[in-house]
C-alpha cells in the first residue's frame, strides 16, 4: 500500500509531504515525504505549497535523501530566510500524476472514508486514516468506537470496493 493523503476528486490535489525545516544557507528546505520510498516525492518536478490557505506552484531545482529525509532546493529560493517562509507548507501534485496502481494495491487517500463493515454484516464506520507500523499498515475506523484493524489483505482486509465505497473486514464486533 503506498501512503498518500488526499480528498476524493480524481483531479483533486495529493498531499505528498511538508516542508518542515529549512536546510544550509542558500534555501534548501527539509521535506517530510508521505511516499514510499520518501525520495519518489523528488519525482515530481512541480509542487503547489500550501500554506494557510494559499497557494503557490514551485519548481524543484534538485533533491536528494539526506539521512532519514529528504532535502530540496526550490526554484527562487536562495536564502535561508525564503525557505523559512516554507515551513509548515504542504506539498502538492495532482492525482493525475501518480502513477497507476497494480491490482490489490491502493493510495491511502483512496481508502479514506469507505465505509468498513465485517463479516457477520456489522457496520464499524469509516476509515478515518491509515497509518504505519513496524509490522504492518493499521487502518483506523471511526464510528460508535474507533477500531485499529491491521491491514493485512487476505488475513483481515476480505474486500475493497472503490465503486461502492466499502471495504470488507475479518474483524470481531467486540474487539476494539
Amino acid at each position: 500500500m503506498t501512503e498518500v493523503h488526499s480528498d476524493d476528486s480524481s483531479d483533486a490535489l495529493i498531499t505528498l509531504g511538508t516542508i518542515n525545516g529549512v536546510y544550509g544557507v542558500q534555501g534548501w528546505v527539509k521535506v517530510y515525504s508521505f511516499t514510499s520510498p520518501i525520495e519518489n516525492i523528488l519525482k515530481y518536478k512541480s509542487w503547489q505549497l500550501s500554506q494557510k490557505n494559499q497557494n503557490k506552484t514551485v519548481r524543484v531545482e534538485s533533491g536528494k535523501k539526506h539521512g532519514k529525509g529528504i532535502i530540496a532546493k526550490l526554484e527562487g529560493y536562495n536564502d535561508r530566510d525564503q525557505a523559512a517562509a516554507l515551513l509548515k507548507s504542504e506539498i502538492r501534485v495532482s492525482k493525475s500524476l501518480l502513477p497507476e496502481l497494480p491490482s490489490g494495491e491502493y493510495y491511502w487517500t483512496d481508502l479514506i472514508g469507505l465505509r468498513v463493515t465485517n463479516l457477520a454484516n456489522i457496520d464499524f464506520g469509516i476509515v478515518d486514516h491509515l497509518f504505519e507500523t513496524g509490522a504492518n499498515d493499521v487502518m483506523v475506523v471511526k464510528g460508535e468506537s474507533e477500531r485499529l484493524i491491521p491491514f493485512v489483505q487476505g488475513q483481515y482486509i476480505k474486500e475493497i470496493d472503490l465503486k461502492l465505497g466499502t471495504v470488507l473486514v475479518d474483524w470481531p464486533e467486540d474487539f476494539e
